[in-house]
């Protein structure tokens, strides 16, 4: 299927690593010009390098408005931006009761915060212009709420709310917003948090997954972590297809039950 990507323009947030580094190859592989973003040039020059020729890194960090400027105005560079993808995030498991002030606000300064800054750039030229689409990576936290993961979960559905708001904004225009919720994914950190698991636990990595899927998980209907580059798939769908604005797409396995999304 021929997704109308050549020569497009993407952002991707965050992309140089994860469910974001899938996202830019799936948009590369579909003929896109892709810019991802960071704070370590080397690190975003071997992570474009293996995206593909038309991939490029910018050192840009958005918990800044001058590193927003900086991305949007880097992305300009190679013509009108189509698609943005706010991938950015960070997790941890912790105690509500032990979670800083100041932790909280690094958590809503990432997860949300980046994707405020550069929206708010990049939707203004793309409703000038009519055409874009915007999709936000959320998580099926943000609808299974983690006692464990409260911040996360907490800004997670803050995000929902953030997409459905932005997605009013684009009535009766070519321009879309949508959120996107993937499940336990098989990206570095999360395989980096189960390999320290089972040690701890004195098991194998196979032991602890497939405890976390009976005792945590035990709705999941795969029972097994997804490969970043399915989701590379679904999000590309979800931003190219014109029927779809202001909803929130799930790809979490079946862990949440639900008949809708």
């Amino acid at each position: 299927m021929d997704f109308g990507l050549k020569d497009k323009i993407v952002i991707v947030t965050g992309g140089a690593t994860g469910i974001g580094h899938a996202i830019a190859r799936t948009f590369h592989e579909e003929g896109a010009t892709v810019i991802i973003n960071g704070r370590d040039q080397a690190k975003l020059t071997k992570a474009a390098a293996a995206i593909g020729t038309r991939a490029h890194g910018v050192v840009a960090d958005l918990l800044t408005q001058e590193g927003a400027l900086a991305l949007a105005d880097f992305a300009a560079g190679f013509g009108p931006v189509s698609f943005l993808v706010n991938n950015i995030g960070v997790f941890d498991v912790n105690d509500f009761f032990e979670v800083s002030d100041e932790r909280w606000m690094e958590y809503f300064q990432h997860n949300l915060m980046t994707s405020i800054r550069i929206s708010r750039l990049v939707m203004k030229d793309m409703l000038a212009r009519n055409d874009g689409s915007i999709v936000f990576i959320s998580s099926e936290a943000a609808i299974r709420s983690i006692g464990n993961m409260t911040p996360y979960s907490v800004t997670k559905t803050a995000m929902l709310g953030l997409s459905r708001s932005l997605a009013e904004l684009t009535r009766g225009t070519n321009v879309r917003v949508n959120s996107y919720m993937p499940g336990s994914t098989a990206t570095e950190s999360v395989e980096t948090y189960f390999a320290d698991l089972a040690k701890q636990q004195g098991k194998t990595i196979e032991q602890a997954l497939a405890d976390f899927y009976r005792d945590v998980q035990p709705s999941n209907l795969t029972q097994k972590l997804i490969d970043p580059a399915l989701h590379g798939r679904g999000v590309v769908q979800l931003m190219t297809n014109a029927a779809m604005n202001g909803v929130c797409h799930r790809a979490d396995g079946g862990t949440i039950r639900s008949i809708f999304g």
